[in-house]
């Protein structure tokens, strides 16, 4: 169970071991509906993709949503999942094993990573980590690395341009984690951790962004308060 900020911590937010054992329960308790968007996300690239076709999870964590991919899948993918941390790599080698899931994973830094071919690429609350100005370098090399009418599904932390609106969907998702069990010291430590550390854009910005790398269209495929998911397609 995720205790991570049960204690004063004092340096920002990162992927370390502390975290990738807890991650998933993490995750499931501070990110809404993640396994629903997970099965969303499954659901959709499901029907999309044909046999054979090569899926990139970029900072694949402990590669939750490759494994429910090939399991919502009834034919065969070429997975990869890639992650800088090395204990959450480890963490996904094993669960991939368990479930007799074949992925390649790369313990890389995705902005140097190398993933070409690929007929889908999944970026699941990943690019809003990646600092401004490398985050639409990262977008544009996803387009290249992207066969014709792939597809690029991205899930970020949003924020609204209103700035009332803004603060009430923020004490919204504060009140979501509090349901969810965690404390108001563990809640303003995190988010005292993740300053400068995530940084999100807005819906408008997102679409932008995903656009002027080279993508046709975009659409918003889920949303809730200041949580989003994204497709974008290369046609």
């Amino acid at each position: 169970m995720d205790k991570v900020f049960s204690k004063a911590i004092k340096k920002q937010f990162e992927f370390d071991d502390l975290v990738a054992t807890v991650f998933d329960d993490m995750a499931s308790r501070s990110i809404p509906f993640y396994k629903e968007n997970i099965e969303l996300i499954t659901t959709f690239l499901s029907s999309f993709l044909n046999e054979g076709a090569k899926v990139a999870d970029l900072g694949c964590s402990t590669a939750s949503t490759l494994i429910a991919l090939s399991k919502k899948c009834n034919f065969p993918l070429k997975l990869l999942g890639v992650d800088s941390a090395k204990s959450m790599i480890e963490i996904a080698k094993s669960k991939a094993k368990a479930y007799g899931v074949k992925i390649e994973f790369l313990q890389e830094d995705i902005l140097l990573s190398s993933f070409t071919k690929c007929d889908a690429v999944i970026a699941n609350y990943t690019l809003q980590f990646i600092r401004p100005p490398k985050r639409a370098v990262l977008v544009k090399k996803i387009y290249d690395s992207l066969n014709e009418n792939g597809v690029f599904i991205f899930s970020e932390k949003i924020l609204y341009n209103e700035n009332r609106l803004d603060k009430i969907m923020i004490d919204y998702y504060l009140d979501f984690k509090k349901r969810n069990g965690y404390s108001e010291f563990e809640i303003s430590q995190k988010r005292e951790a993740l300053e400068n550390v995530l940084i999100p854009y807005s819906e408008k910005e997102n679409y932008e962004m995903v656009l002027e790398a080279g993508f046709n269209r975009v659409e918003t495929v889920f949303k809730w308060a200041n949580f989003a998911t994204f497709v974008a397609f290369k046609s």
